[in-house]
């Protein structure tokens, strides 16, 4: 009787997925990897992959298209300005072609185009969310999927978003350990969207303490990959403001800022990624990349600034934020 043939290695190729991840395994790679020594070998591999494709592989870096605004703010706000970004077989393309390490987008923006791009550029579920229709004083995100749509779309991640400051997060914190948990189980690493809100001033939500605050809270609670806003020169707590002056902690600039914010990521030793937030000019936000860069930051996950252009400028958006990183690496 025959044996069966051995199937043919896969052929490694610059951010190709599946590829031989061990190809662009890098020292930079394999030393985030080292970061992460409680985690299965699935966590682990997921999170290499997320570090081997798209145009920053094998940097350690990180340039994410993230689309869950048409549930955050509505269809038009979100989409008017670029109507073709109404269809999700847009952003899947758009992720493609300008390099992102990774999309991420709620349940059924993956469900309507998650076949047809199969296995083109890894994928983040974003497991809960919320709508600006309600206007609550203490802000929750429903769940809106689970790790086993995650693991049924093929993707190697997944997201979940907690509100520090609101009169809701206990909660929200209980509800992602549990997913953290449970994510393990299925190899999939978690991305925290940390957005502190509530008993907060508007100023606040992006005080230096608070964004650091939030992190940690990110950390502790099992993130591998953790999403703030750029923080602002601004301390919203009395008593972190004593510490901060005490201490000396520079805060002028935003490189400043961001290595304190990565610091407050166990030192480092947790991925930490920064929001693009408002749509803004492309001098304005590649100055702003500049100071994340400065500072230590992991890469930028960047949407409104970059779905709402034309097409060809938001994919030269993006590789230009990509050759930023790239140089700070």
């Amino acid at each position: 009787m025959a044996l069966p043939q051995a199937a043919a290695p896969c052929t490694p190729r610059r951010g190709g997925y599946p590829a031989a991840i061990m190809a662009l395994a890098t020292d930079r790679v394999k030393q985030i990897l080292s970061w992460y020594s409680s985690d299965n070998v699935g966590v682990k591999t997921n999170l290499a992959r997320l570090m081997s494709h798209g145009s920053l592989a094998g940097t350690g870096k990180f340039v994410i298209l993230p689309v869950d605004q048409g549930f955050e703010h509505g269809p038009a706000r979100s989409f008017a300005p670029n109507p073709p970004a109404y269809d999700p077989d847009y952003h899947f393309q758009l992720a493609i072609d300008s390099g992102c390490n990774a999309y991420a987008a709620p349940l059924g923006s993956l469900e309507a185009s998650a076949d047809k791009f199969a296995g083109q550029v890894p994928l983040i579920l974003k497991l809960n969310n919320s709508d600006s229709l309600a206007k609550m004083e203490a802000p929750i995100s429903a769940v809106t999927a689970s790790v086993k749509d995650a693991v049924r779309l093929g993707c190697v991640a997944i997201g979940y978003t907690i509100y520090p400051g609101s009169a809701a997060r206990n909660p929200m914190y209980e509800e992602l350990r549990e997913l953290v948990r449970e994510a393990k189980e299925a190899g999939l690493p978690t991305i925290v969207w940390a957005y502190p809100r509530g008993a907060l001033s508007k100023e606040g939500e992006t005080a230096i303490d608070i964004v650091a605050y939030a992190a940690q809270i990110s950390c502790q609670l099992g993130a591998h990959i953790v999403k703030v806003k750029p923080p602002k020169d601004f301390v919203e707590q009395g008593e972190a403001k004593k510490v901060f002056e005490k201490f000396g902690i520079a805060t002028k600039t935003l490189a400043d800022r961001v290595r304190h914010v990565v610091q407050s990521a166990f030192n480092g030793k947790r991925i930490v990624i920064f929001s693009g937030g408002e749509a803004k000019g492309t001098d304005d936000l590649l100055e702003e990349v500049r100071g994340l860069a400065a500072g230590g930051a992991f890469g930028s996950i960047m949407g409104r600034n970059a779905f709402q252009r034309p097409k060809a400028e938001a994919v030269q958006l993006l590789s230009s934020v990509m050759e930023i990183f790239r140089k700070a690496s």
